[in-house]
């Protein structure tokens, strides 16, 4: 469980820890520890230990998609995919599932390199279906605004 958020945690793999974390974290970083991500959007801790170890947003090199919600966070770190350039190409020619196929297409091409990449260190396939979706929506409400 998080100590800041209580939020059960995602246990994370050394590797990207040690890939994501800032030389100054690194420095800190217990390897015999397990380790796990907070997902929780309001909290500020990105990773914590069973020991009580803990490293926010400050202490890594990336941004995180699930604590930041500016448009240039990358949503997919392998390929460049962030809030804005969704937008963009779901704007312009692209549809969503040209979006998804794309990046799975990257993935099984082998690819991807999630684990060193992302912060949350797997698959950000469902982040960007995530991201898909609320920008349907958002785009839905602007074409049928309510009235009252």
């Amino acid at each position: 469980m998080c100590p800041k958020s209580g939020e059960q945690g995602i246990p994370i793999q050394l590797t990207t820890l040690k890939s994501l974390l800032s030389p100054t974290a690194l420095e800190q970083l217990n390897a015999n520890a397990s380790y796990a991500f907070c997902r929780d959007p309001l909290c500020p801790v990105v990773y914590f230990s069973e020991e009580g170890q803990s490293f926010g947003v400050d202490d890594l090199k990336v941004p995180v998609f699930q604590k930041e919600s500016g448009e240039d966070v990358p949503v997919c770190y392998c390929f460049g995919w962030t809030r804005r350039r969704i937008w963009q190409e779901l704007q312009g020619s692209k549809t969503p599932q040209a979006i998804l196929e794309g990046i799975a297409d990257h993935i099984k091409a082998r690819g991807c390199g999630c684990q060193v990449n992302n912060p949350q260190g797997f698959c950000c396939l469902e982040n960007v279906r995530q991201v898909i979706l609320e920008m349907q929506q958002r785009k839905a409400e602007e074409q049928n605004p309510i009235i009252d």
